[in-house]
């Protein structure tokens, strides 16, 4: 609108007409790539006058770490670890009287139908014990068994601590090269990234250029969704690498990626003074033969392949950095041959679902991890179908995609199974043209009918999981899964990642046999894939993935590992107290996180059914709670519950002030406390209070009311009315017990 009436030309509706006409030239910013000329005007854009787009950059501010979502809420007949009674099964949440006053527990249920209820404000005493429970056996309350292998474990666990800080204190005393931006050629070459970097990315490229600069090798993993941005972190650690001097090798697992990485990587590196080389069974004779020479007397500096690098007669003049891309997908041989680089040049691992032993290490601090779990801007997530197999809802989704100009994949386990796919094209959907490729086909073959899948002479391609990695073609946006039951967990998110690669919905239909039972492990993961359909799900499936079938013993071959004994969450906890102690020298000690206070009062301490209504919710509330270790978050959490619920009924202002208290008692290093109408008795852990000399002086500026006792537990006698009352002399009490163990 100008001047109350319609504008009468585009010029006039983008406000630039009376600037033109008055000086001729006009400077504006507008949303365009390219120009344009127009009766009377020409228009010329920055990439027009420049060349390559460039992106202003904001600099942000840094956000908190990459949050990993619980594994999964807890549901009536899941397996659960008690830490002092073992394996137990979980029975849900219960109201049992403490007291005259209603408290909330959990209710678990062991060996022999022995029954326990573990109060609400302790439920950081229990764990999950992870999804795959076959074999698992009850403990029996106060049995032997538990408290064994508890102890068995911890042996255990400690010698595997001891070798992986062996491994990395091995790495640390390696000098590293140190890579660092030059400050001329660095901005150039980032300018010609032509998107805006999200946070996550922005975090992850500062981390490995800090670990490049850092002077030890770096060995740091990258954990992005397909799509979000891996390969750009790996362009800038390369560049940095190749212009400091430093020959640079990216392997890759398949001869699709490969390719795809080559031409991404000689794009971007155009103008600079580097040499690109290639390996890989595409790769003619006489090229290999050109790079390998070439690698060895130093002149390629980036050489991009697959796991034809890792072979012994290939030889490095001055090899700085490797990346490997899609680690889960290297045999145990090549990841041996990558070990033995890893002490001593830069090693970045890039991939969207990492093996669990994989992130196993890196969750435990032996190896370093970045997460990108922002999508970038326009992306949408793909929506994921389960069903048997049905003729006509795959010819529509086929056809779907046909009509919007787009192309579809059709992927099968086997190559056995190509004819069936085959037939079913022909008959059904003779519309469309498909092409297929699978492994056992010529190299040459293959790269045709791939070539002419990308050049988009077929709507269709029918192959085997050679697309696992590899193939980035924005206009595929169906994908087919045939007997998806079949397929590993990881390797249906790679596949599905094939597809919604640009701003277009994509749809993804994991199709199992309708006549054939599945296995629970089959379903399991299927329903897994679908429930995490959001966009950067890679990181929660890959721990779900840990979670289903184990982190393996991380310096050997063992899938399973030693999970099984304990539970997930607790090995998982285990392990990283072993390796605390382990960085420490050896030195253990009695921390408060080794135990949970017990709280007793008569008061209705619990979140009320009418207050919060879902049994989930309350759930996931008591276990936040029991995870706060601040008064100030206490605090927060309180005023969260009030903005989403309301005013804090009694119950749950009591429930708040427990965990308190409990904070307090941990700082203290007491284990028990128990209020009664008269007083209160308190127990300390290991029945050792920590400064004695302060705690005998604490009691004695209580005047009388206070007495420790010869068996080190302290007695208070106070009488108070109300569980009002209770709670608060508990509080203060507790406050004053932590100071003195100060």
């Amino acid at each position: 609108m100008k001047g109350g009436k319609h504008a009468e030309t585009w010029q006039d509706a983008l406000g630039i007409a009376d600037t033109a006409r008055s000086f001729g030239v006009a400077l504006i910013v507008l949303p365009l790539d390219h120009g344009f000329t127009a009766p009377g005007i020409a228009v010329l854009t920055e990439q027009d006058m420049l060349g390559d787009r460039l992106v202003h950059r904001k600099k942000r501010k840094k956000s908190a770490d990459a949050f990993l979502a619980e594994l999964a809420t807890l549901t009536p007949g899941d397996l659960v670890v008690h830490t002092e009674h073992g394996i137990g099964r979980y029975e849900g949440l219960t109201s049992i009287p403490v007291g005259q006053s209603p408290h909330d527990c959990v209710a678990l249920s062991y060996a022999g139908g022995d029954k326990l209820y573990v109060p609400v404000e302790n439920i950081d005493v229990l764990s999950r014990y992870g999804s795959s429970e076959e074999g698992a056996t009850l403990d029996r309350l106060g049995g032997e068994g538990w408290q064994r292998r508890k102890s068995k474990m911890k042996e255990r666990i400690r010698e595997i601590a001891g070798e992986l800080i062996a491994t990395a204190a091995e790495r640390a005393l390696h000098p590293g090269d140190v890579l660092e931006p030059d400050a001329s050629g660095y901005p150039s070459f980032v300018d010609r990234f032509p998107y805006e970097e999200t946070e996550d990315q922005d975090r992850a490229i500062e981390d490995v250029l800090g670990d490049l600069a850092a002077g030890k090798p770096m060995d740091r993993l990258v954990v992005g969704d397909v799509g979000f941005g891996k390969t750009e972190v790996a362009l800038r650690a390369a560049f940095v690498a190749a212009m400091g001097g430093k020959q640079v090798a990216i392997v890759c697992p398949t001869t699709l990626l490969a390719r795809q990485h080559y031409n991404n990587f000689v794009a971007r590196f155009e103008g600079f003074p580097m040499n690109m080389g290639r390996l890989s069974r595409l790769v003619t004779a006489s090229e290999a033969k050109a790079t390998k020479e070439g690698l060895a007397n130093g002149t390629i500096d980036v050489v991009i392949g697959t796991h034809a690098l890792l072979a012994k007669n290939i030889d490095f003049k001055r090899l700085g950095l490797v990346v490997v891309d899609e680690e889960q997908r290297f045999g145990v041989t090549h990841k041996e041959r990558l070990k033995a680089l890893r002490a001593d040049v830069h090693m970045l691992t890039l991939t969207a679902t990492p093996i669990p032993r994989t992130l196993q290490m890196a969750m435990s601090g032996i190896r370093e991890l970045s997460v990108i779990q922002t999508p970038p801007v326009d992306r949408l997530a793909v929506r994921t179908y389960i069903m048997p197999f049905d003729p006509v809802v795959l010819r529509e989704a086929l056809l779907r995609e046909h009509y919007r100009g787009g192309q579809s994949f059709v992927v099968t386990p086997r190559v056995a199974d190509l004819p069936e796919i085959e037939d079913f094209l022909r008959e059904q959907v003779p519309e469309i043209r498909f092409v297929v490729a699978h492994g056992q086909m010529s190299p040459t073959e293959v790269e045709e009918r791939m070539s002419a899948f990308y050049d988009k002479k077929f709507e269709v391609l029918v192959s085997t999981t050679i697309i696992e990695s590899g193939i980035d073609i924005a206009s595929a946006n169906t994908m087919i899964v045939h007997r998806a039951d079949r397929f590993g967990l990881a390797q249906l998110y790679q596949l599905r990642g094939r597809v919604g690669r640009s701003k277009t919905r994509a749809y993804a239909y994991l199709v199992t046999p309708p006549e054939r039972q599945m296995t629970v492990t089959a379903e399991k993961r299927l329903k897994v894939l679908s429930d995490l359909d959001s966009l950067g799900a890679g990181f929660q499936l890959a721990s779900h993935d840990l979670d289903i079938r184990g982190a393996g013993n991380m310096l050997g071959d063992e899938q399973t590992g030693h999970i099984k004994e304990v539970g997930f969450e607790l090995y998982q906890a285990m392990l990283e107290e072993a390796i605390m102690d382990a960085k420490a020298g050896g030195m253990t000690s009695s921390r408060p996180r080794d135990f949970s206070p017990q709280i007793t009062v008569d008061a209705p301490i619990l979140i009320p059914e009418d207050y919060v209504p879902d049994l989930d919710l309350r759930m996931g509330l008591y276990r936040r709670l029991n995870d706060l270790d601040e008064g100030q978050e206490i605090e927060a959490f309180a005023a969260e519950m009030i903005d989403r619920f309301g005013p804090l009924p009694d119950a749950t202002e009591n429930l708040i002030k427990v965990i308190e208290i409990k904070l307090n008692a941990k700082r203290a290093c007491v284990s028990k406390i128990d209020v009664g109408p008269k007083g209160v008795l308190v127990s300390f852990h290991d029945d050792k209070p920590p400064n004695i000399d302060k705690l005998l002086a604490y009691v004695e500026r209580l005047n009388g009311v206070a007495r420790l006792r010869p068996d080190s537990k302290l007695v208070l006698q106070r009488a108070w009315g109300d569980p009002k009352a209770r709670l608060h002399g508990a509080l203060q009490l507790s406050k004053g017990l932590a100071k003195a163990a100060g």
